[in-house]
């Protein structure tokens, strides 16, 4: 092992979102990487004694490992920025932008990329205005099949494919279980590819595209986390044309959304091989079956190392600005 680097680094996981048991494989997964690259690595559960941990610790760099939530929508990391703690990955105002879907759509498609779409759909307007009439315009508006999930989550919890009109009431239930307010777009039929941009500065490395084939032909909670029920290929068996608009939606949705540090953007690609922007996650998964580890290992990426690296540049620019502001 190496010898013990500066920055004794604070992996975050767990939470209570619908997603903490992944955000605790994940968590473990990326502080053991870390110890193995040296670093004193604390492991902490999001709780009221994280603010008291942190402020114990020499220089800490805090590693946001929560998945949905506050980990992704911006609040946890604003209250790193307000305590001037440095952190790995996108700061409060980007996250807020990214996690909701509505909002990341929109920004993404106004620039110009492929989106597909789609209707933001609060539930205390679905319910006053009549679910009824709603669903019948929803089906004239973006037809059959569609795709309803809701604005504000992760791991595809609360997402269904709808076939028919007689599914979507219950698919817009389902979504608003898990928030307020429910995506519905059209489905974009074609090849589901995620890519990993590691960025670092305005510096971007797009890691080798993951082609995504579950058994079940959606790519939901169960296919994401249950061994065995997707096939994964890297690089994707995508043609020449395909592969240069995955990697140019890639970069694009990065400089869009203003996104920092190791991300995921998730697309489809066509059956003309133009790529559709799905959605980008600021805090993507690191468990055995998540995609960013298999992307790492495909480009000869050690997890440990990359994180190492993110952890010193987040320490660098919190210094740099810390200096500028002492200067008269």
């Amino acid at each position: 092992m190496a010898e013990n680097k500066n920055h004794p680094v604070v992996v975050l996981a767990g939470g209570l979102s619908h997603e903490r048991d992944v955000s605790l494989r994940s968590g473990r997964r990326v502080a053991q990487a870390l110890r193995e690259s040296g670093y004193e690595v604390v492991e902490s559960d999001m709780n009221s004694e994280v603010v008291d941990l942190i402020a114990r610790l020499d220089d800490p760099v805090v590693v946001p490992m929560l998945h949905g939530g506050p980990g992704e929508d911006g609040a946890l990391r604003e209250v790193l920025q307000l305590l001037d703690v440095p952190f790995v990955g996108c700061p409060g105002d980007v996250c807020r932008v990214v996690f909701d879907k509505s909002v990341a759509g929109t920004v993404v498609a106004r620039r110009g990329f492929n989106a597909p779409e789609q209707v933001a759909l609060p539930h205390d307007i679905f319910r006053e205005l009549g679910a009824t009439r709603l669903v019948e315009a929803l089906a004239e508006r973006l037809g059959f099949p569609m795709i309803v999930k809701p604005a504000r989550s992760g791991s595809a919890l609360g997402t269904t494919k709808v076939n028919s009109l007689d599914e979507l009431p219950q698919a817009l239930v389902a979504a608003y279980a898990y928030g307020p307010t429910a995506v519905v777009e059209e489905y974009i039929p074609g090849t589901e590819v995620a890519v990993t941009v590691l960025v670092r500065n305005d510096e971007l490395q797009v890691l080798p595209a993951i082609e995504i084939r579950p058994e079940s032909g959606i790519y939901d909670y169960s296919a994401r986390y249950t061994a065995g029920s997707t096939r994964f290929i890297v690089p994707a068996g995508l043609d020449r044309t395909g592969a240069e608009n995955v990697d140019a939606l890639a970069r694009g949705v990065v400089e869009a959304l203003k996104l920092d540090g190791p991300v995921r953007v998730d697309m489809i690609v066509d059956d003309e091989g133009q790529a559709w922007f799905l959605e980008a996650n600021v805090a993507p998964g690191m468990t055995e079956t998540s995609l960013v580890p298999m992307a790492l290992e495909a480009a000869g990426l050690d997890l440990g190392e990359v994180y190492g690296r993110f952890v010193e540049q987040a320490a660098e620019d919190t210094a740099r600005r810390r200096a500028r502001a002492e200067q008269p």
